[in-house]
Protein backbone atom coordinates (compact mmCIF):
# COMPACT_ATOMS: atom_id res chain seq x y z
CA UNK A 1 0.00 0.00 0.00
CA UNK A 2 1.39 3.63 -0.92
CA UNK A 3 1.27 5.44 2.77
CA UNK A 4 1.70 8.39 1.09
CA UNK A 5 -1.02 8.29 -1.45
CA UNK A 6 -3.25 7.01 1.37
CA UNK A 7 -2.66 10.12 3.57
CA UNK A 8 -2.81 12.01 0.98
CA UNK A 9 -6.37 10.73 0.39
CA UNK A 10 -7.42 11.68 4.00
CA UNK A 11 -6.21 14.81 4.01
CA UNK A 12 -8.38 15.59 0.94
CA UNK A 13 -11.45 14.14 2.58
CA UNK A 14 -11.16 16.03 5.82
CA UNK A 15 -10.63 19.33 3.80
CA UNK A 16 -13.54 18.23 1.77
CA UNK A 17 -15.66 17.82 4.99
CA UNK A 18 -14.95 20.73 6.30
CA UNK A 19 -15.52 22.60 3.73
CA UNK A 20 -18.86 20.98 2.98
CA UNK A 21 -19.90 22.10 6.49
CA UNK A 22 -21.82 25.67 6.62
CA UNK A 23 -19.15 27.36 9.27
CA UNK A 24 -21.28 30.09 11.84
CA UNK A 25 -18.79 31.57 13.65
CA UNK A 26 -18.88 32.52 17.53
CA UNK A 27 -19.18 36.60 16.57
CA UNK A 28 -21.64 35.70 13.74
CA UNK A 29 -24.96 37.77 14.69
CA UNK A 30 -27.16 34.77 13.79
CA UNK A 31 -26.09 33.28 17.23
CA UNK A 32 -28.51 34.51 19.85
CA UNK A 33 -26.19 34.64 23.51
CA UNK A 34 -27.90 34.77 26.76
CA UNK A 35 -26.13 35.93 30.14
CA UNK A 36 -22.64 37.88 30.67
CA UNK A 37 -20.67 36.54 27.91
CA UNK A 38 -17.10 37.98 26.96
CA UNK A 39 -16.85 38.04 23.56
CA UNK A 40 -13.28 38.25 21.29
CA UNK A 41 -13.05 38.05 17.60
CA UNK A 42 -12.93 34.55 17.85
CA UNK A 43 -14.75 33.40 20.63
CA UNK A 44 -17.54 33.78 23.12
CA UNK A 45 -16.25 32.72 26.91
CA UNK A 46 -19.32 31.53 29.01
CA UNK A 47 -18.37 31.25 32.87
CA UNK A 48 -21.45 32.54 34.98
CA UNK A 49 -24.44 29.86 35.44
CA UNK A 50 -27.43 29.83 33.20
CA UNK A 51 -25.31 31.47 29.89
CA UNK A 52 -26.57 30.50 26.77
CA UNK A 53 -25.84 29.96 23.01
CA UNK A 54 -28.64 29.81 20.90
CA UNK A 55 -29.40 29.43 16.93
CA UNK A 56 -32.13 28.69 14.64
CA UNK A 57 -31.38 26.77 11.29
CA UNK A 58 -32.35 24.62 8.45
CA UNK A 59 -31.11 21.13 8.37
CA UNK A 60 -30.52 17.29 9.97
CA UNK A 61 -27.17 17.86 12.38
CA UNK A 62 -25.65 20.54 14.33
CA UNK A 63 -21.83 20.36 15.91
CA UNK A 64 -20.10 22.77 17.98
CA UNK A 65 -16.40 23.62 18.61
CA UNK A 66 -15.99 23.99 22.05
CA UNK A 67 -12.64 23.83 24.78
CA UNK A 68 -13.50 23.55 28.46
CA UNK A 69 -10.66 25.43 31.47
CA UNK A 70 -10.92 22.46 33.25
CA UNK A 71 -13.34 19.83 31.63
CA UNK A 72 -15.10 20.37 34.90
CA UNK A 73 -18.46 21.80 32.98
CA UNK A 74 -21.80 20.69 31.98
CA UNK A 75 -24.02 22.21 29.20
CA UNK A 76 -27.84 20.86 28.56
CA UNK A 77 -27.77 20.17 24.64
CA UNK A 78 -31.75 21.78 23.91
CA UNK A 79 -33.17 21.17 20.48
CA UNK A 80 -36.00 22.70 19.92
CA UNK A 81 -37.12 23.23 23.32
CA UNK A 82 -36.11 20.00 24.66
CA UNK A 83 -33.09 18.84 26.34
CA UNK A 84 -31.77 15.81 24.48
CA UNK A 85 -28.50 15.22 26.06
CA UNK A 86 -25.53 16.93 28.32
CA UNK A 87 -21.94 17.83 27.11
CA UNK A 88 -19.19 17.94 28.90
CA UNK A 89 -16.57 19.85 27.04
CA UNK A 90 -12.73 18.65 27.68
CA UNK A 91 -9.79 20.27 27.98
CA UNK A 92 -8.74 20.76 24.67
CA UNK A 93 -10.67 22.39 21.37
CA UNK A 94 -12.61 19.76 20.21
CA UNK A 95 -15.84 19.49 18.02
CA UNK A 96 -19.01 17.77 19.24
CA UNK A 97 -21.98 16.98 17.18
CA UNK A 98 -24.90 17.85 19.05
CA UNK A 99 -27.74 16.44 16.82
CA UNK A 100 -28.14 14.44 13.90
CA UNK A 101 -30.72 12.54 11.95
CA UNK A 102 -33.06 15.43 12.63
CA UNK A 103 -36.07 16.01 10.60
CA UNK A 104 -35.71 17.90 7.66
CA UNK A 105 -36.35 21.49 7.89
CA UNK A 106 -36.47 24.41 10.63
CA UNK A 107 -34.63 23.85 14.04
CA UNK A 108 -33.55 25.77 16.90
CA UNK A 109 -30.52 24.52 19.17
CA UNK A 110 -29.26 25.97 22.37
CA UNK A 111 -26.11 25.36 24.61
CA UNK A 112 -26.93 26.03 28.61
CA UNK A 113 -24.46 26.07 31.04
CA UNK A 114 -26.11 24.08 33.83
CA UNK A 115 -22.49 25.03 35.82
CA UNK A 116 -21.30 27.70 37.64
CA UNK A 117 -17.69 29.50 37.73
CA UNK A 118 -16.50 27.36 40.65
CA UNK A 119 -16.18 24.57 37.73
CA UNK A 120 -13.99 27.29 35.43
CA UNK A 121 -15.08 28.61 31.92
CA UNK A 122 -15.70 27.72 28.73
CA UNK A 123 -14.62 28.79 25.42
CA UNK A 124 -17.15 28.19 22.09
CA UNK A 125 -15.61 28.71 18.90
CA UNK A 126 -17.85 27.82 16.44
CA UNK A 127 -21.35 26.19 15.00
CA UNK A 128 -21.14 23.70 11.91
CA UNK A 129 -24.20 22.50 10.19
CA UNK A 130 -24.24 19.73 7.21
CA UNK A 131 -23.45 21.01 3.52
CA UNK A 132 -26.23 23.06 1.94
CA UNK A 133 -27.58 23.79 5.32
CA UNK A 134 -29.16 27.23 5.96
CA UNK A 135 -28.17 29.30 9.28
CA UNK A 136 -31.93 31.32 10.27
CA UNK A 137 -32.00 34.66 12.03
CA UNK A 138 -31.25 34.57 15.25
CA UNK A 139 -33.85 33.63 18.01
CA UNK A 140 -35.66 37.28 19.23
CA UNK A 141 -34.80 38.72 22.53
CA UNK A 142 -37.40 38.48 25.12
CA UNK A 143 -39.02 41.54 26.31
CA UNK A 144 -38.81 40.41 29.59
CA UNK A 145 -35.70 40.49 31.20
CA UNK A 146 -34.70 39.05 34.58
CA UNK A 147 -31.29 38.99 36.70
CA UNK A 148 -30.88 37.31 39.71
CA UNK A 149 -28.43 37.75 42.25
CA UNK A 150 -27.49 34.65 44.76
CA UNK A 151 -25.49 31.97 45.88
CA UNK A 152 -25.68 28.03 45.58
CA UNK A 153 -29.23 27.76 45.82
CA UNK A 154 -29.58 29.84 42.94
CA UNK A 155 -26.88 28.05 40.93
CA UNK A 156 -28.88 25.15 41.30
CA UNK A 157 -26.21 23.27 43.72
CA UNK A 158 -26.92 19.70 44.03
CA UNK A 159 -30.25 20.01 43.14
CA UNK A 160 -29.35 16.38 40.86
CA UNK A 161 -27.79 14.95 43.76
CA UNK A 162 -30.70 12.13 44.58
CA UNK A 163 -28.38 10.00 47.12
CA UNK A 164 -29.14 12.56 50.08
CA UNK A 165 -24.94 13.19 50.22
CA UNK A 166 -25.64 17.80 49.05
CA UNK A 167 -22.65 16.97 46.33
CA UNK A 168 -21.52 20.04 44.92
CA UNK A 169 -19.61 18.85 42.46
CA UNK A 170 -20.36 19.38 39.01
CA UNK A 171 -22.54 16.10 37.91
CA UNK A 172 -24.76 17.19 40.66
CA UNK A 173 -25.20 20.93 39.65
CA UNK A 174 -28.48 21.96 37.13
CA UNK A 175 -28.67 25.70 36.59
CA UNK A 176 -31.67 24.59 34.02
CA UNK A 177 -34.10 23.73 36.92
CA UNK A 178 -33.04 26.00 39.63
CA UNK A 179 -35.77 28.08 40.62
CA UNK A 180 -34.16 31.01 38.92
CA UNK A 181 -34.41 29.05 35.64
CA UNK A 182 -37.41 27.82 35.86
CA UNK A 183 -39.11 31.58 37.00
CA UNK A 184 -37.48 32.68 33.68
CA UNK A 185 -38.69 30.44 31.53
CA UNK A 186 -42.07 30.65 33.27
CA UNK A 187 -42.39 34.19 32.05
CA UNK A 188 -40.66 34.03 29.00
CA UNK A 189 -37.81 36.06 29.86
CA UNK A 190 -34.17 36.73 29.21
CA UNK A 191 -32.08 35.36 32.24
CA UNK A 192 -28.75 36.71 33.61
CA UNK A 193 -27.83 34.62 36.75
CA UNK A 194 -25.34 36.77 38.43
CA UNK A 195 -24.72 33.49 41.49
CA UNK A 196 -21.99 31.91 43.24
CA UNK A 197 -22.20 29.15 45.72
CA UNK A 198 -20.92 30.35 49.25
CA UNK A 199 -21.02 33.79 48.54
CA UNK A 200 -22.57 36.49 51.14
CA UNK A 201 -23.19 39.86 51.66
CA UNK A 202 -20.87 40.67 54.61
CA UNK A 203 -18.98 37.25 54.51
CA UNK A 204 -18.55 34.20 52.51
CA UNK A 205 -16.65 31.08 52.57
CA UNK A 206 -13.42 32.64 50.90
CA UNK A 207 -12.69 35.83 50.54
CA UNK A 208 -14.74 37.70 48.32
CA UNK A 209 -18.83 38.84 49.03
CA UNK A 210 -21.63 39.80 46.49
CA UNK A 211 -20.59 43.51 46.59
CA UNK A 212 -17.13 43.16 45.18
CA UNK A 213 -17.94 40.63 42.06
CA UNK A 214 -21.59 41.52 41.27
CA UNK A 215 -20.10 43.61 38.46
CA UNK A 216 -17.79 41.03 36.56
CA UNK A 217 -18.17 40.43 33.02
CA UNK A 218 -15.94 37.31 33.88
CA UNK A 219 -16.83 35.70 36.92
CA UNK A 220 -13.64 34.36 37.66
CA UNK A 221 -11.65 37.83 36.71
CA UNK A 222 -11.79 40.90 39.43
CA UNK A 223 -9.76 42.54 36.79
CA UNK A 224 -13.10 41.89 33.99
CA UNK A 225 -15.68 44.37 34.28
CA UNK A 226 -19.45 44.28 32.78
CA UNK A 227 -20.99 47.17 30.87
CA UNK A 228 -24.51 47.46 32.65
CA UNK A 229 -25.26 49.53 29.53
CA UNK A 230 -25.76 46.16 27.79
CA UNK A 231 -28.34 44.42 29.94
CA UNK A 232 -31.48 45.84 31.56
CA UNK A 233 -34.01 44.03 33.73
CA UNK A 234 -37.49 44.94 33.95
CA UNK A 235 -36.61 42.52 37.16
CA UNK A 236 -34.18 41.61 39.71
CA UNK A 237 -33.98 39.19 42.53
CA UNK A 238 -32.20 39.24 45.51
CA UNK A 239 -31.48 35.97 47.12
CA UNK A 240 -28.25 36.68 49.88
CA UNK A 241 -27.74 36.13 53.58
CA UNK A 242 -28.32 31.82 53.81
CA UNK A 243 -24.16 31.76 53.90
CA UNK A 244 -24.19 35.14 55.92
CA UNK A 245 -26.30 33.59 58.60
CA UNK A 246 -23.83 30.54 59.35
CA UNK A 247 -20.38 32.41 59.26
CA UNK A 248 -21.67 35.07 61.75
CA UNK A 249 -21.82 32.60 64.17
CA UNK A 250 -18.08 30.83 63.57
CA UNK A 251 -15.69 32.86 65.34
CA UNK A 252 -13.26 30.52 64.41
CA UNK A 253 -13.63 30.50 60.50
CA UNK A 254 -10.73 32.36 58.46
CA UNK A 255 -13.09 34.48 56.59
CA UNK A 256 -15.12 35.32 60.37
CA UNK A 257 -11.77 36.85 61.22
CA UNK A 258 -10.70 38.50 58.36
CA UNK A 259 -13.99 40.60 57.91
CA UNK A 260 -14.94 41.09 61.91
CA UNK A 261 -11.99 40.19 63.87
CA UNK A 262 -12.99 38.86 67.28
CA UNK A 263 -16.23 40.45 67.68
CA UNK A 264 -19.66 38.79 65.07
CA UNK A 265 -21.23 41.91 63.42
CA UNK A 266 -24.23 43.87 64.89
CA UNK A 267 -27.90 43.56 63.30
CA UNK A 268 -26.86 47.34 62.58
CA UNK A 269 -24.04 46.56 59.94
CA UNK A 270 -25.84 43.42 58.74
CA UNK A 271 -28.52 45.93 58.05
CA UNK A 272 -26.87 48.60 56.52
CA UNK A 273 -24.45 46.38 54.18
CA UNK A 274 -27.43 45.08 52.76
CA UNK A 275 -29.03 48.38 52.51
CA UNK A 276 -25.24 49.37 50.72
CA UNK A 277 -25.97 46.20 48.40
CA UNK A 278 -29.36 47.14 47.27
CA UNK A 279 -28.58 51.13 46.62
CA UNK A 280 -25.90 49.56 44.28
CA UNK A 281 -27.96 47.78 42.27
CA UNK A 282 -30.62 50.26 42.16
CA UNK A 283 -27.76 52.86 40.97
CA UNK A 284 -27.27 50.53 37.72
CA UNK A 285 -31.09 49.87 36.99
CA UNK A 286 -32.77 52.27 38.45
CA UNK A 287 -36.22 51.85 36.91
CA UNK A 288 -36.59 47.91 37.10
CA UNK A 289 -38.86 46.04 39.91
CA UNK A 290 -36.85 44.35 42.55
CA UNK A 291 -37.59 41.55 45.00
CA UNK A 292 -35.78 40.80 48.21
CA UNK A 293 -35.77 37.74 49.06
CA UNK A 294 -34.55 34.99 51.60
CA UNK A 295 -35.14 30.85 51.64
CA UNK A 296 -35.57 27.73 51.62
CA UNK A 297 -33.02 27.11 53.84
CA UNK A 298 -32.67 27.19 57.27
CA UNK A 299 -31.88 31.14 57.07
CA UNK A 300 -36.11 31.07 56.84
CA UNK A 301 -37.23 28.70 59.38
CA UNK A 302 -38.92 29.82 62.55
CA UNK A 303 -37.04 32.12 64.83
CA UNK A 304 -34.12 33.34 62.03
CA UNK A 305 -33.82 37.31 62.59
CA UNK A 306 -32.47 37.06 58.43
CA UNK A 307 -36.11 37.78 57.20
CA UNK A 308 -35.88 40.65 59.52
CA UNK A 309 -32.90 42.34 58.38
CA UNK A 310 -34.07 42.49 54.85
CA UNK A 311 -37.31 43.98 55.98
CA UNK A 312 -35.70 46.48 58.02
CA UNK A 313 -33.08 46.99 55.07
CA UNK A 314 -35.89 47.23 51.96
CA UNK A 315 -38.30 49.68 54.51
CA UNK A 316 -35.33 52.35 55.22
CA UNK A 317 -34.60 52.39 51.22
CA UNK A 318 -38.08 53.80 50.87
CA UNK A 319 -38.36 52.66 47.83
CA UNK A 320 -41.67 51.59 45.75
CA UNK A 321 -40.23 49.29 43.56
CA UNK A 322 -38.60 47.37 45.88
CA UNK A 323 -40.72 44.31 47.14
CA UNK A 324 -39.76 41.93 50.30
CA UNK A 325 -40.83 37.70 49.73
CA UNK A 326 -39.95 35.06 51.55
CA UNK A 327 -39.99 31.63 50.45
CA UNK A 328 -40.50 29.01 53.35
CA UNK A 329 -37.87 26.78 55.33
CA UNK A 330 -37.69 23.52 53.31
CA UNK A 331 -37.62 21.83 56.57
CA UNK A 332 -34.95 18.95 55.08
CA UNK A 333 -31.19 18.56 55.36
CA UNK A 334 -28.93 20.17 52.62
CA UNK A 335 -29.42 22.54 49.14
CA UNK A 336 -32.98 22.36 47.55
CA UNK A 337 -33.54 19.24 45.10
CA UNK A 338 -35.01 19.54 42.58
CA UNK A 339 -39.01 19.14 43.47
CA UNK A 340 -38.06 21.73 46.25
CA UNK A 341 -36.11 24.15 43.47
CA UNK A 342 -39.80 23.69 41.76
CA UNK A 343 -41.74 24.29 44.70
CA UNK A 344 -39.19 27.95 44.96
CA UNK A 345 -39.93 28.51 41.54
CA UNK A 346 -43.92 28.09 42.09
CA UNK A 347 -43.68 30.55 45.16
CA UNK A 348 -41.74 33.20 43.64
CA UNK A 349 -43.96 32.50 40.15
CA UNK A 350 -46.82 33.14 42.35
CA UNK A 351 -45.61 36.28 44.57
CA UNK A 352 -44.56 38.42 40.97
CA UNK A 353 -48.10 37.22 39.25
CA UNK A 354 -49.81 39.07 41.91
CA UNK A 355 -47.67 42.29 42.57
CA UNK A 356 -45.63 43.07 39.98
CA UNK A 357 -46.46 44.60 36.81
CA UNK A 358 -44.14 44.58 34.11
Amino acid sequence: MNYKHLIFSLLIAVSFNCAAQTIIKANDTHIHYMGRIAMTDSTAELSWPASSIKVNFIGTEIRAILKDERSDNNYNVIVDNKVVSVLHPLQIKKEYVLAVGLSAGKHTLELFKRTESNMGKTWFYQFGLGKGEKILPPPPTNKRKMEFFGNSISCGYADEDTTGKDRGTSPYENGYISYAAITARHFNAELHNTSKSGIGVTVSWFPLTMPEMYDRLDATDPNSKWDFSKYTPDLVVINLFQNDSWIVNLPNNDQFKARFGNTPPTPEFIINAYVFFVKTVRGKYPKANMICTLGSMDATKSGSPWPGYIEKAVAGLNDKKIYTHFIPYKNTNGHPSAKEQQIMANDLIGFIEQNIKW
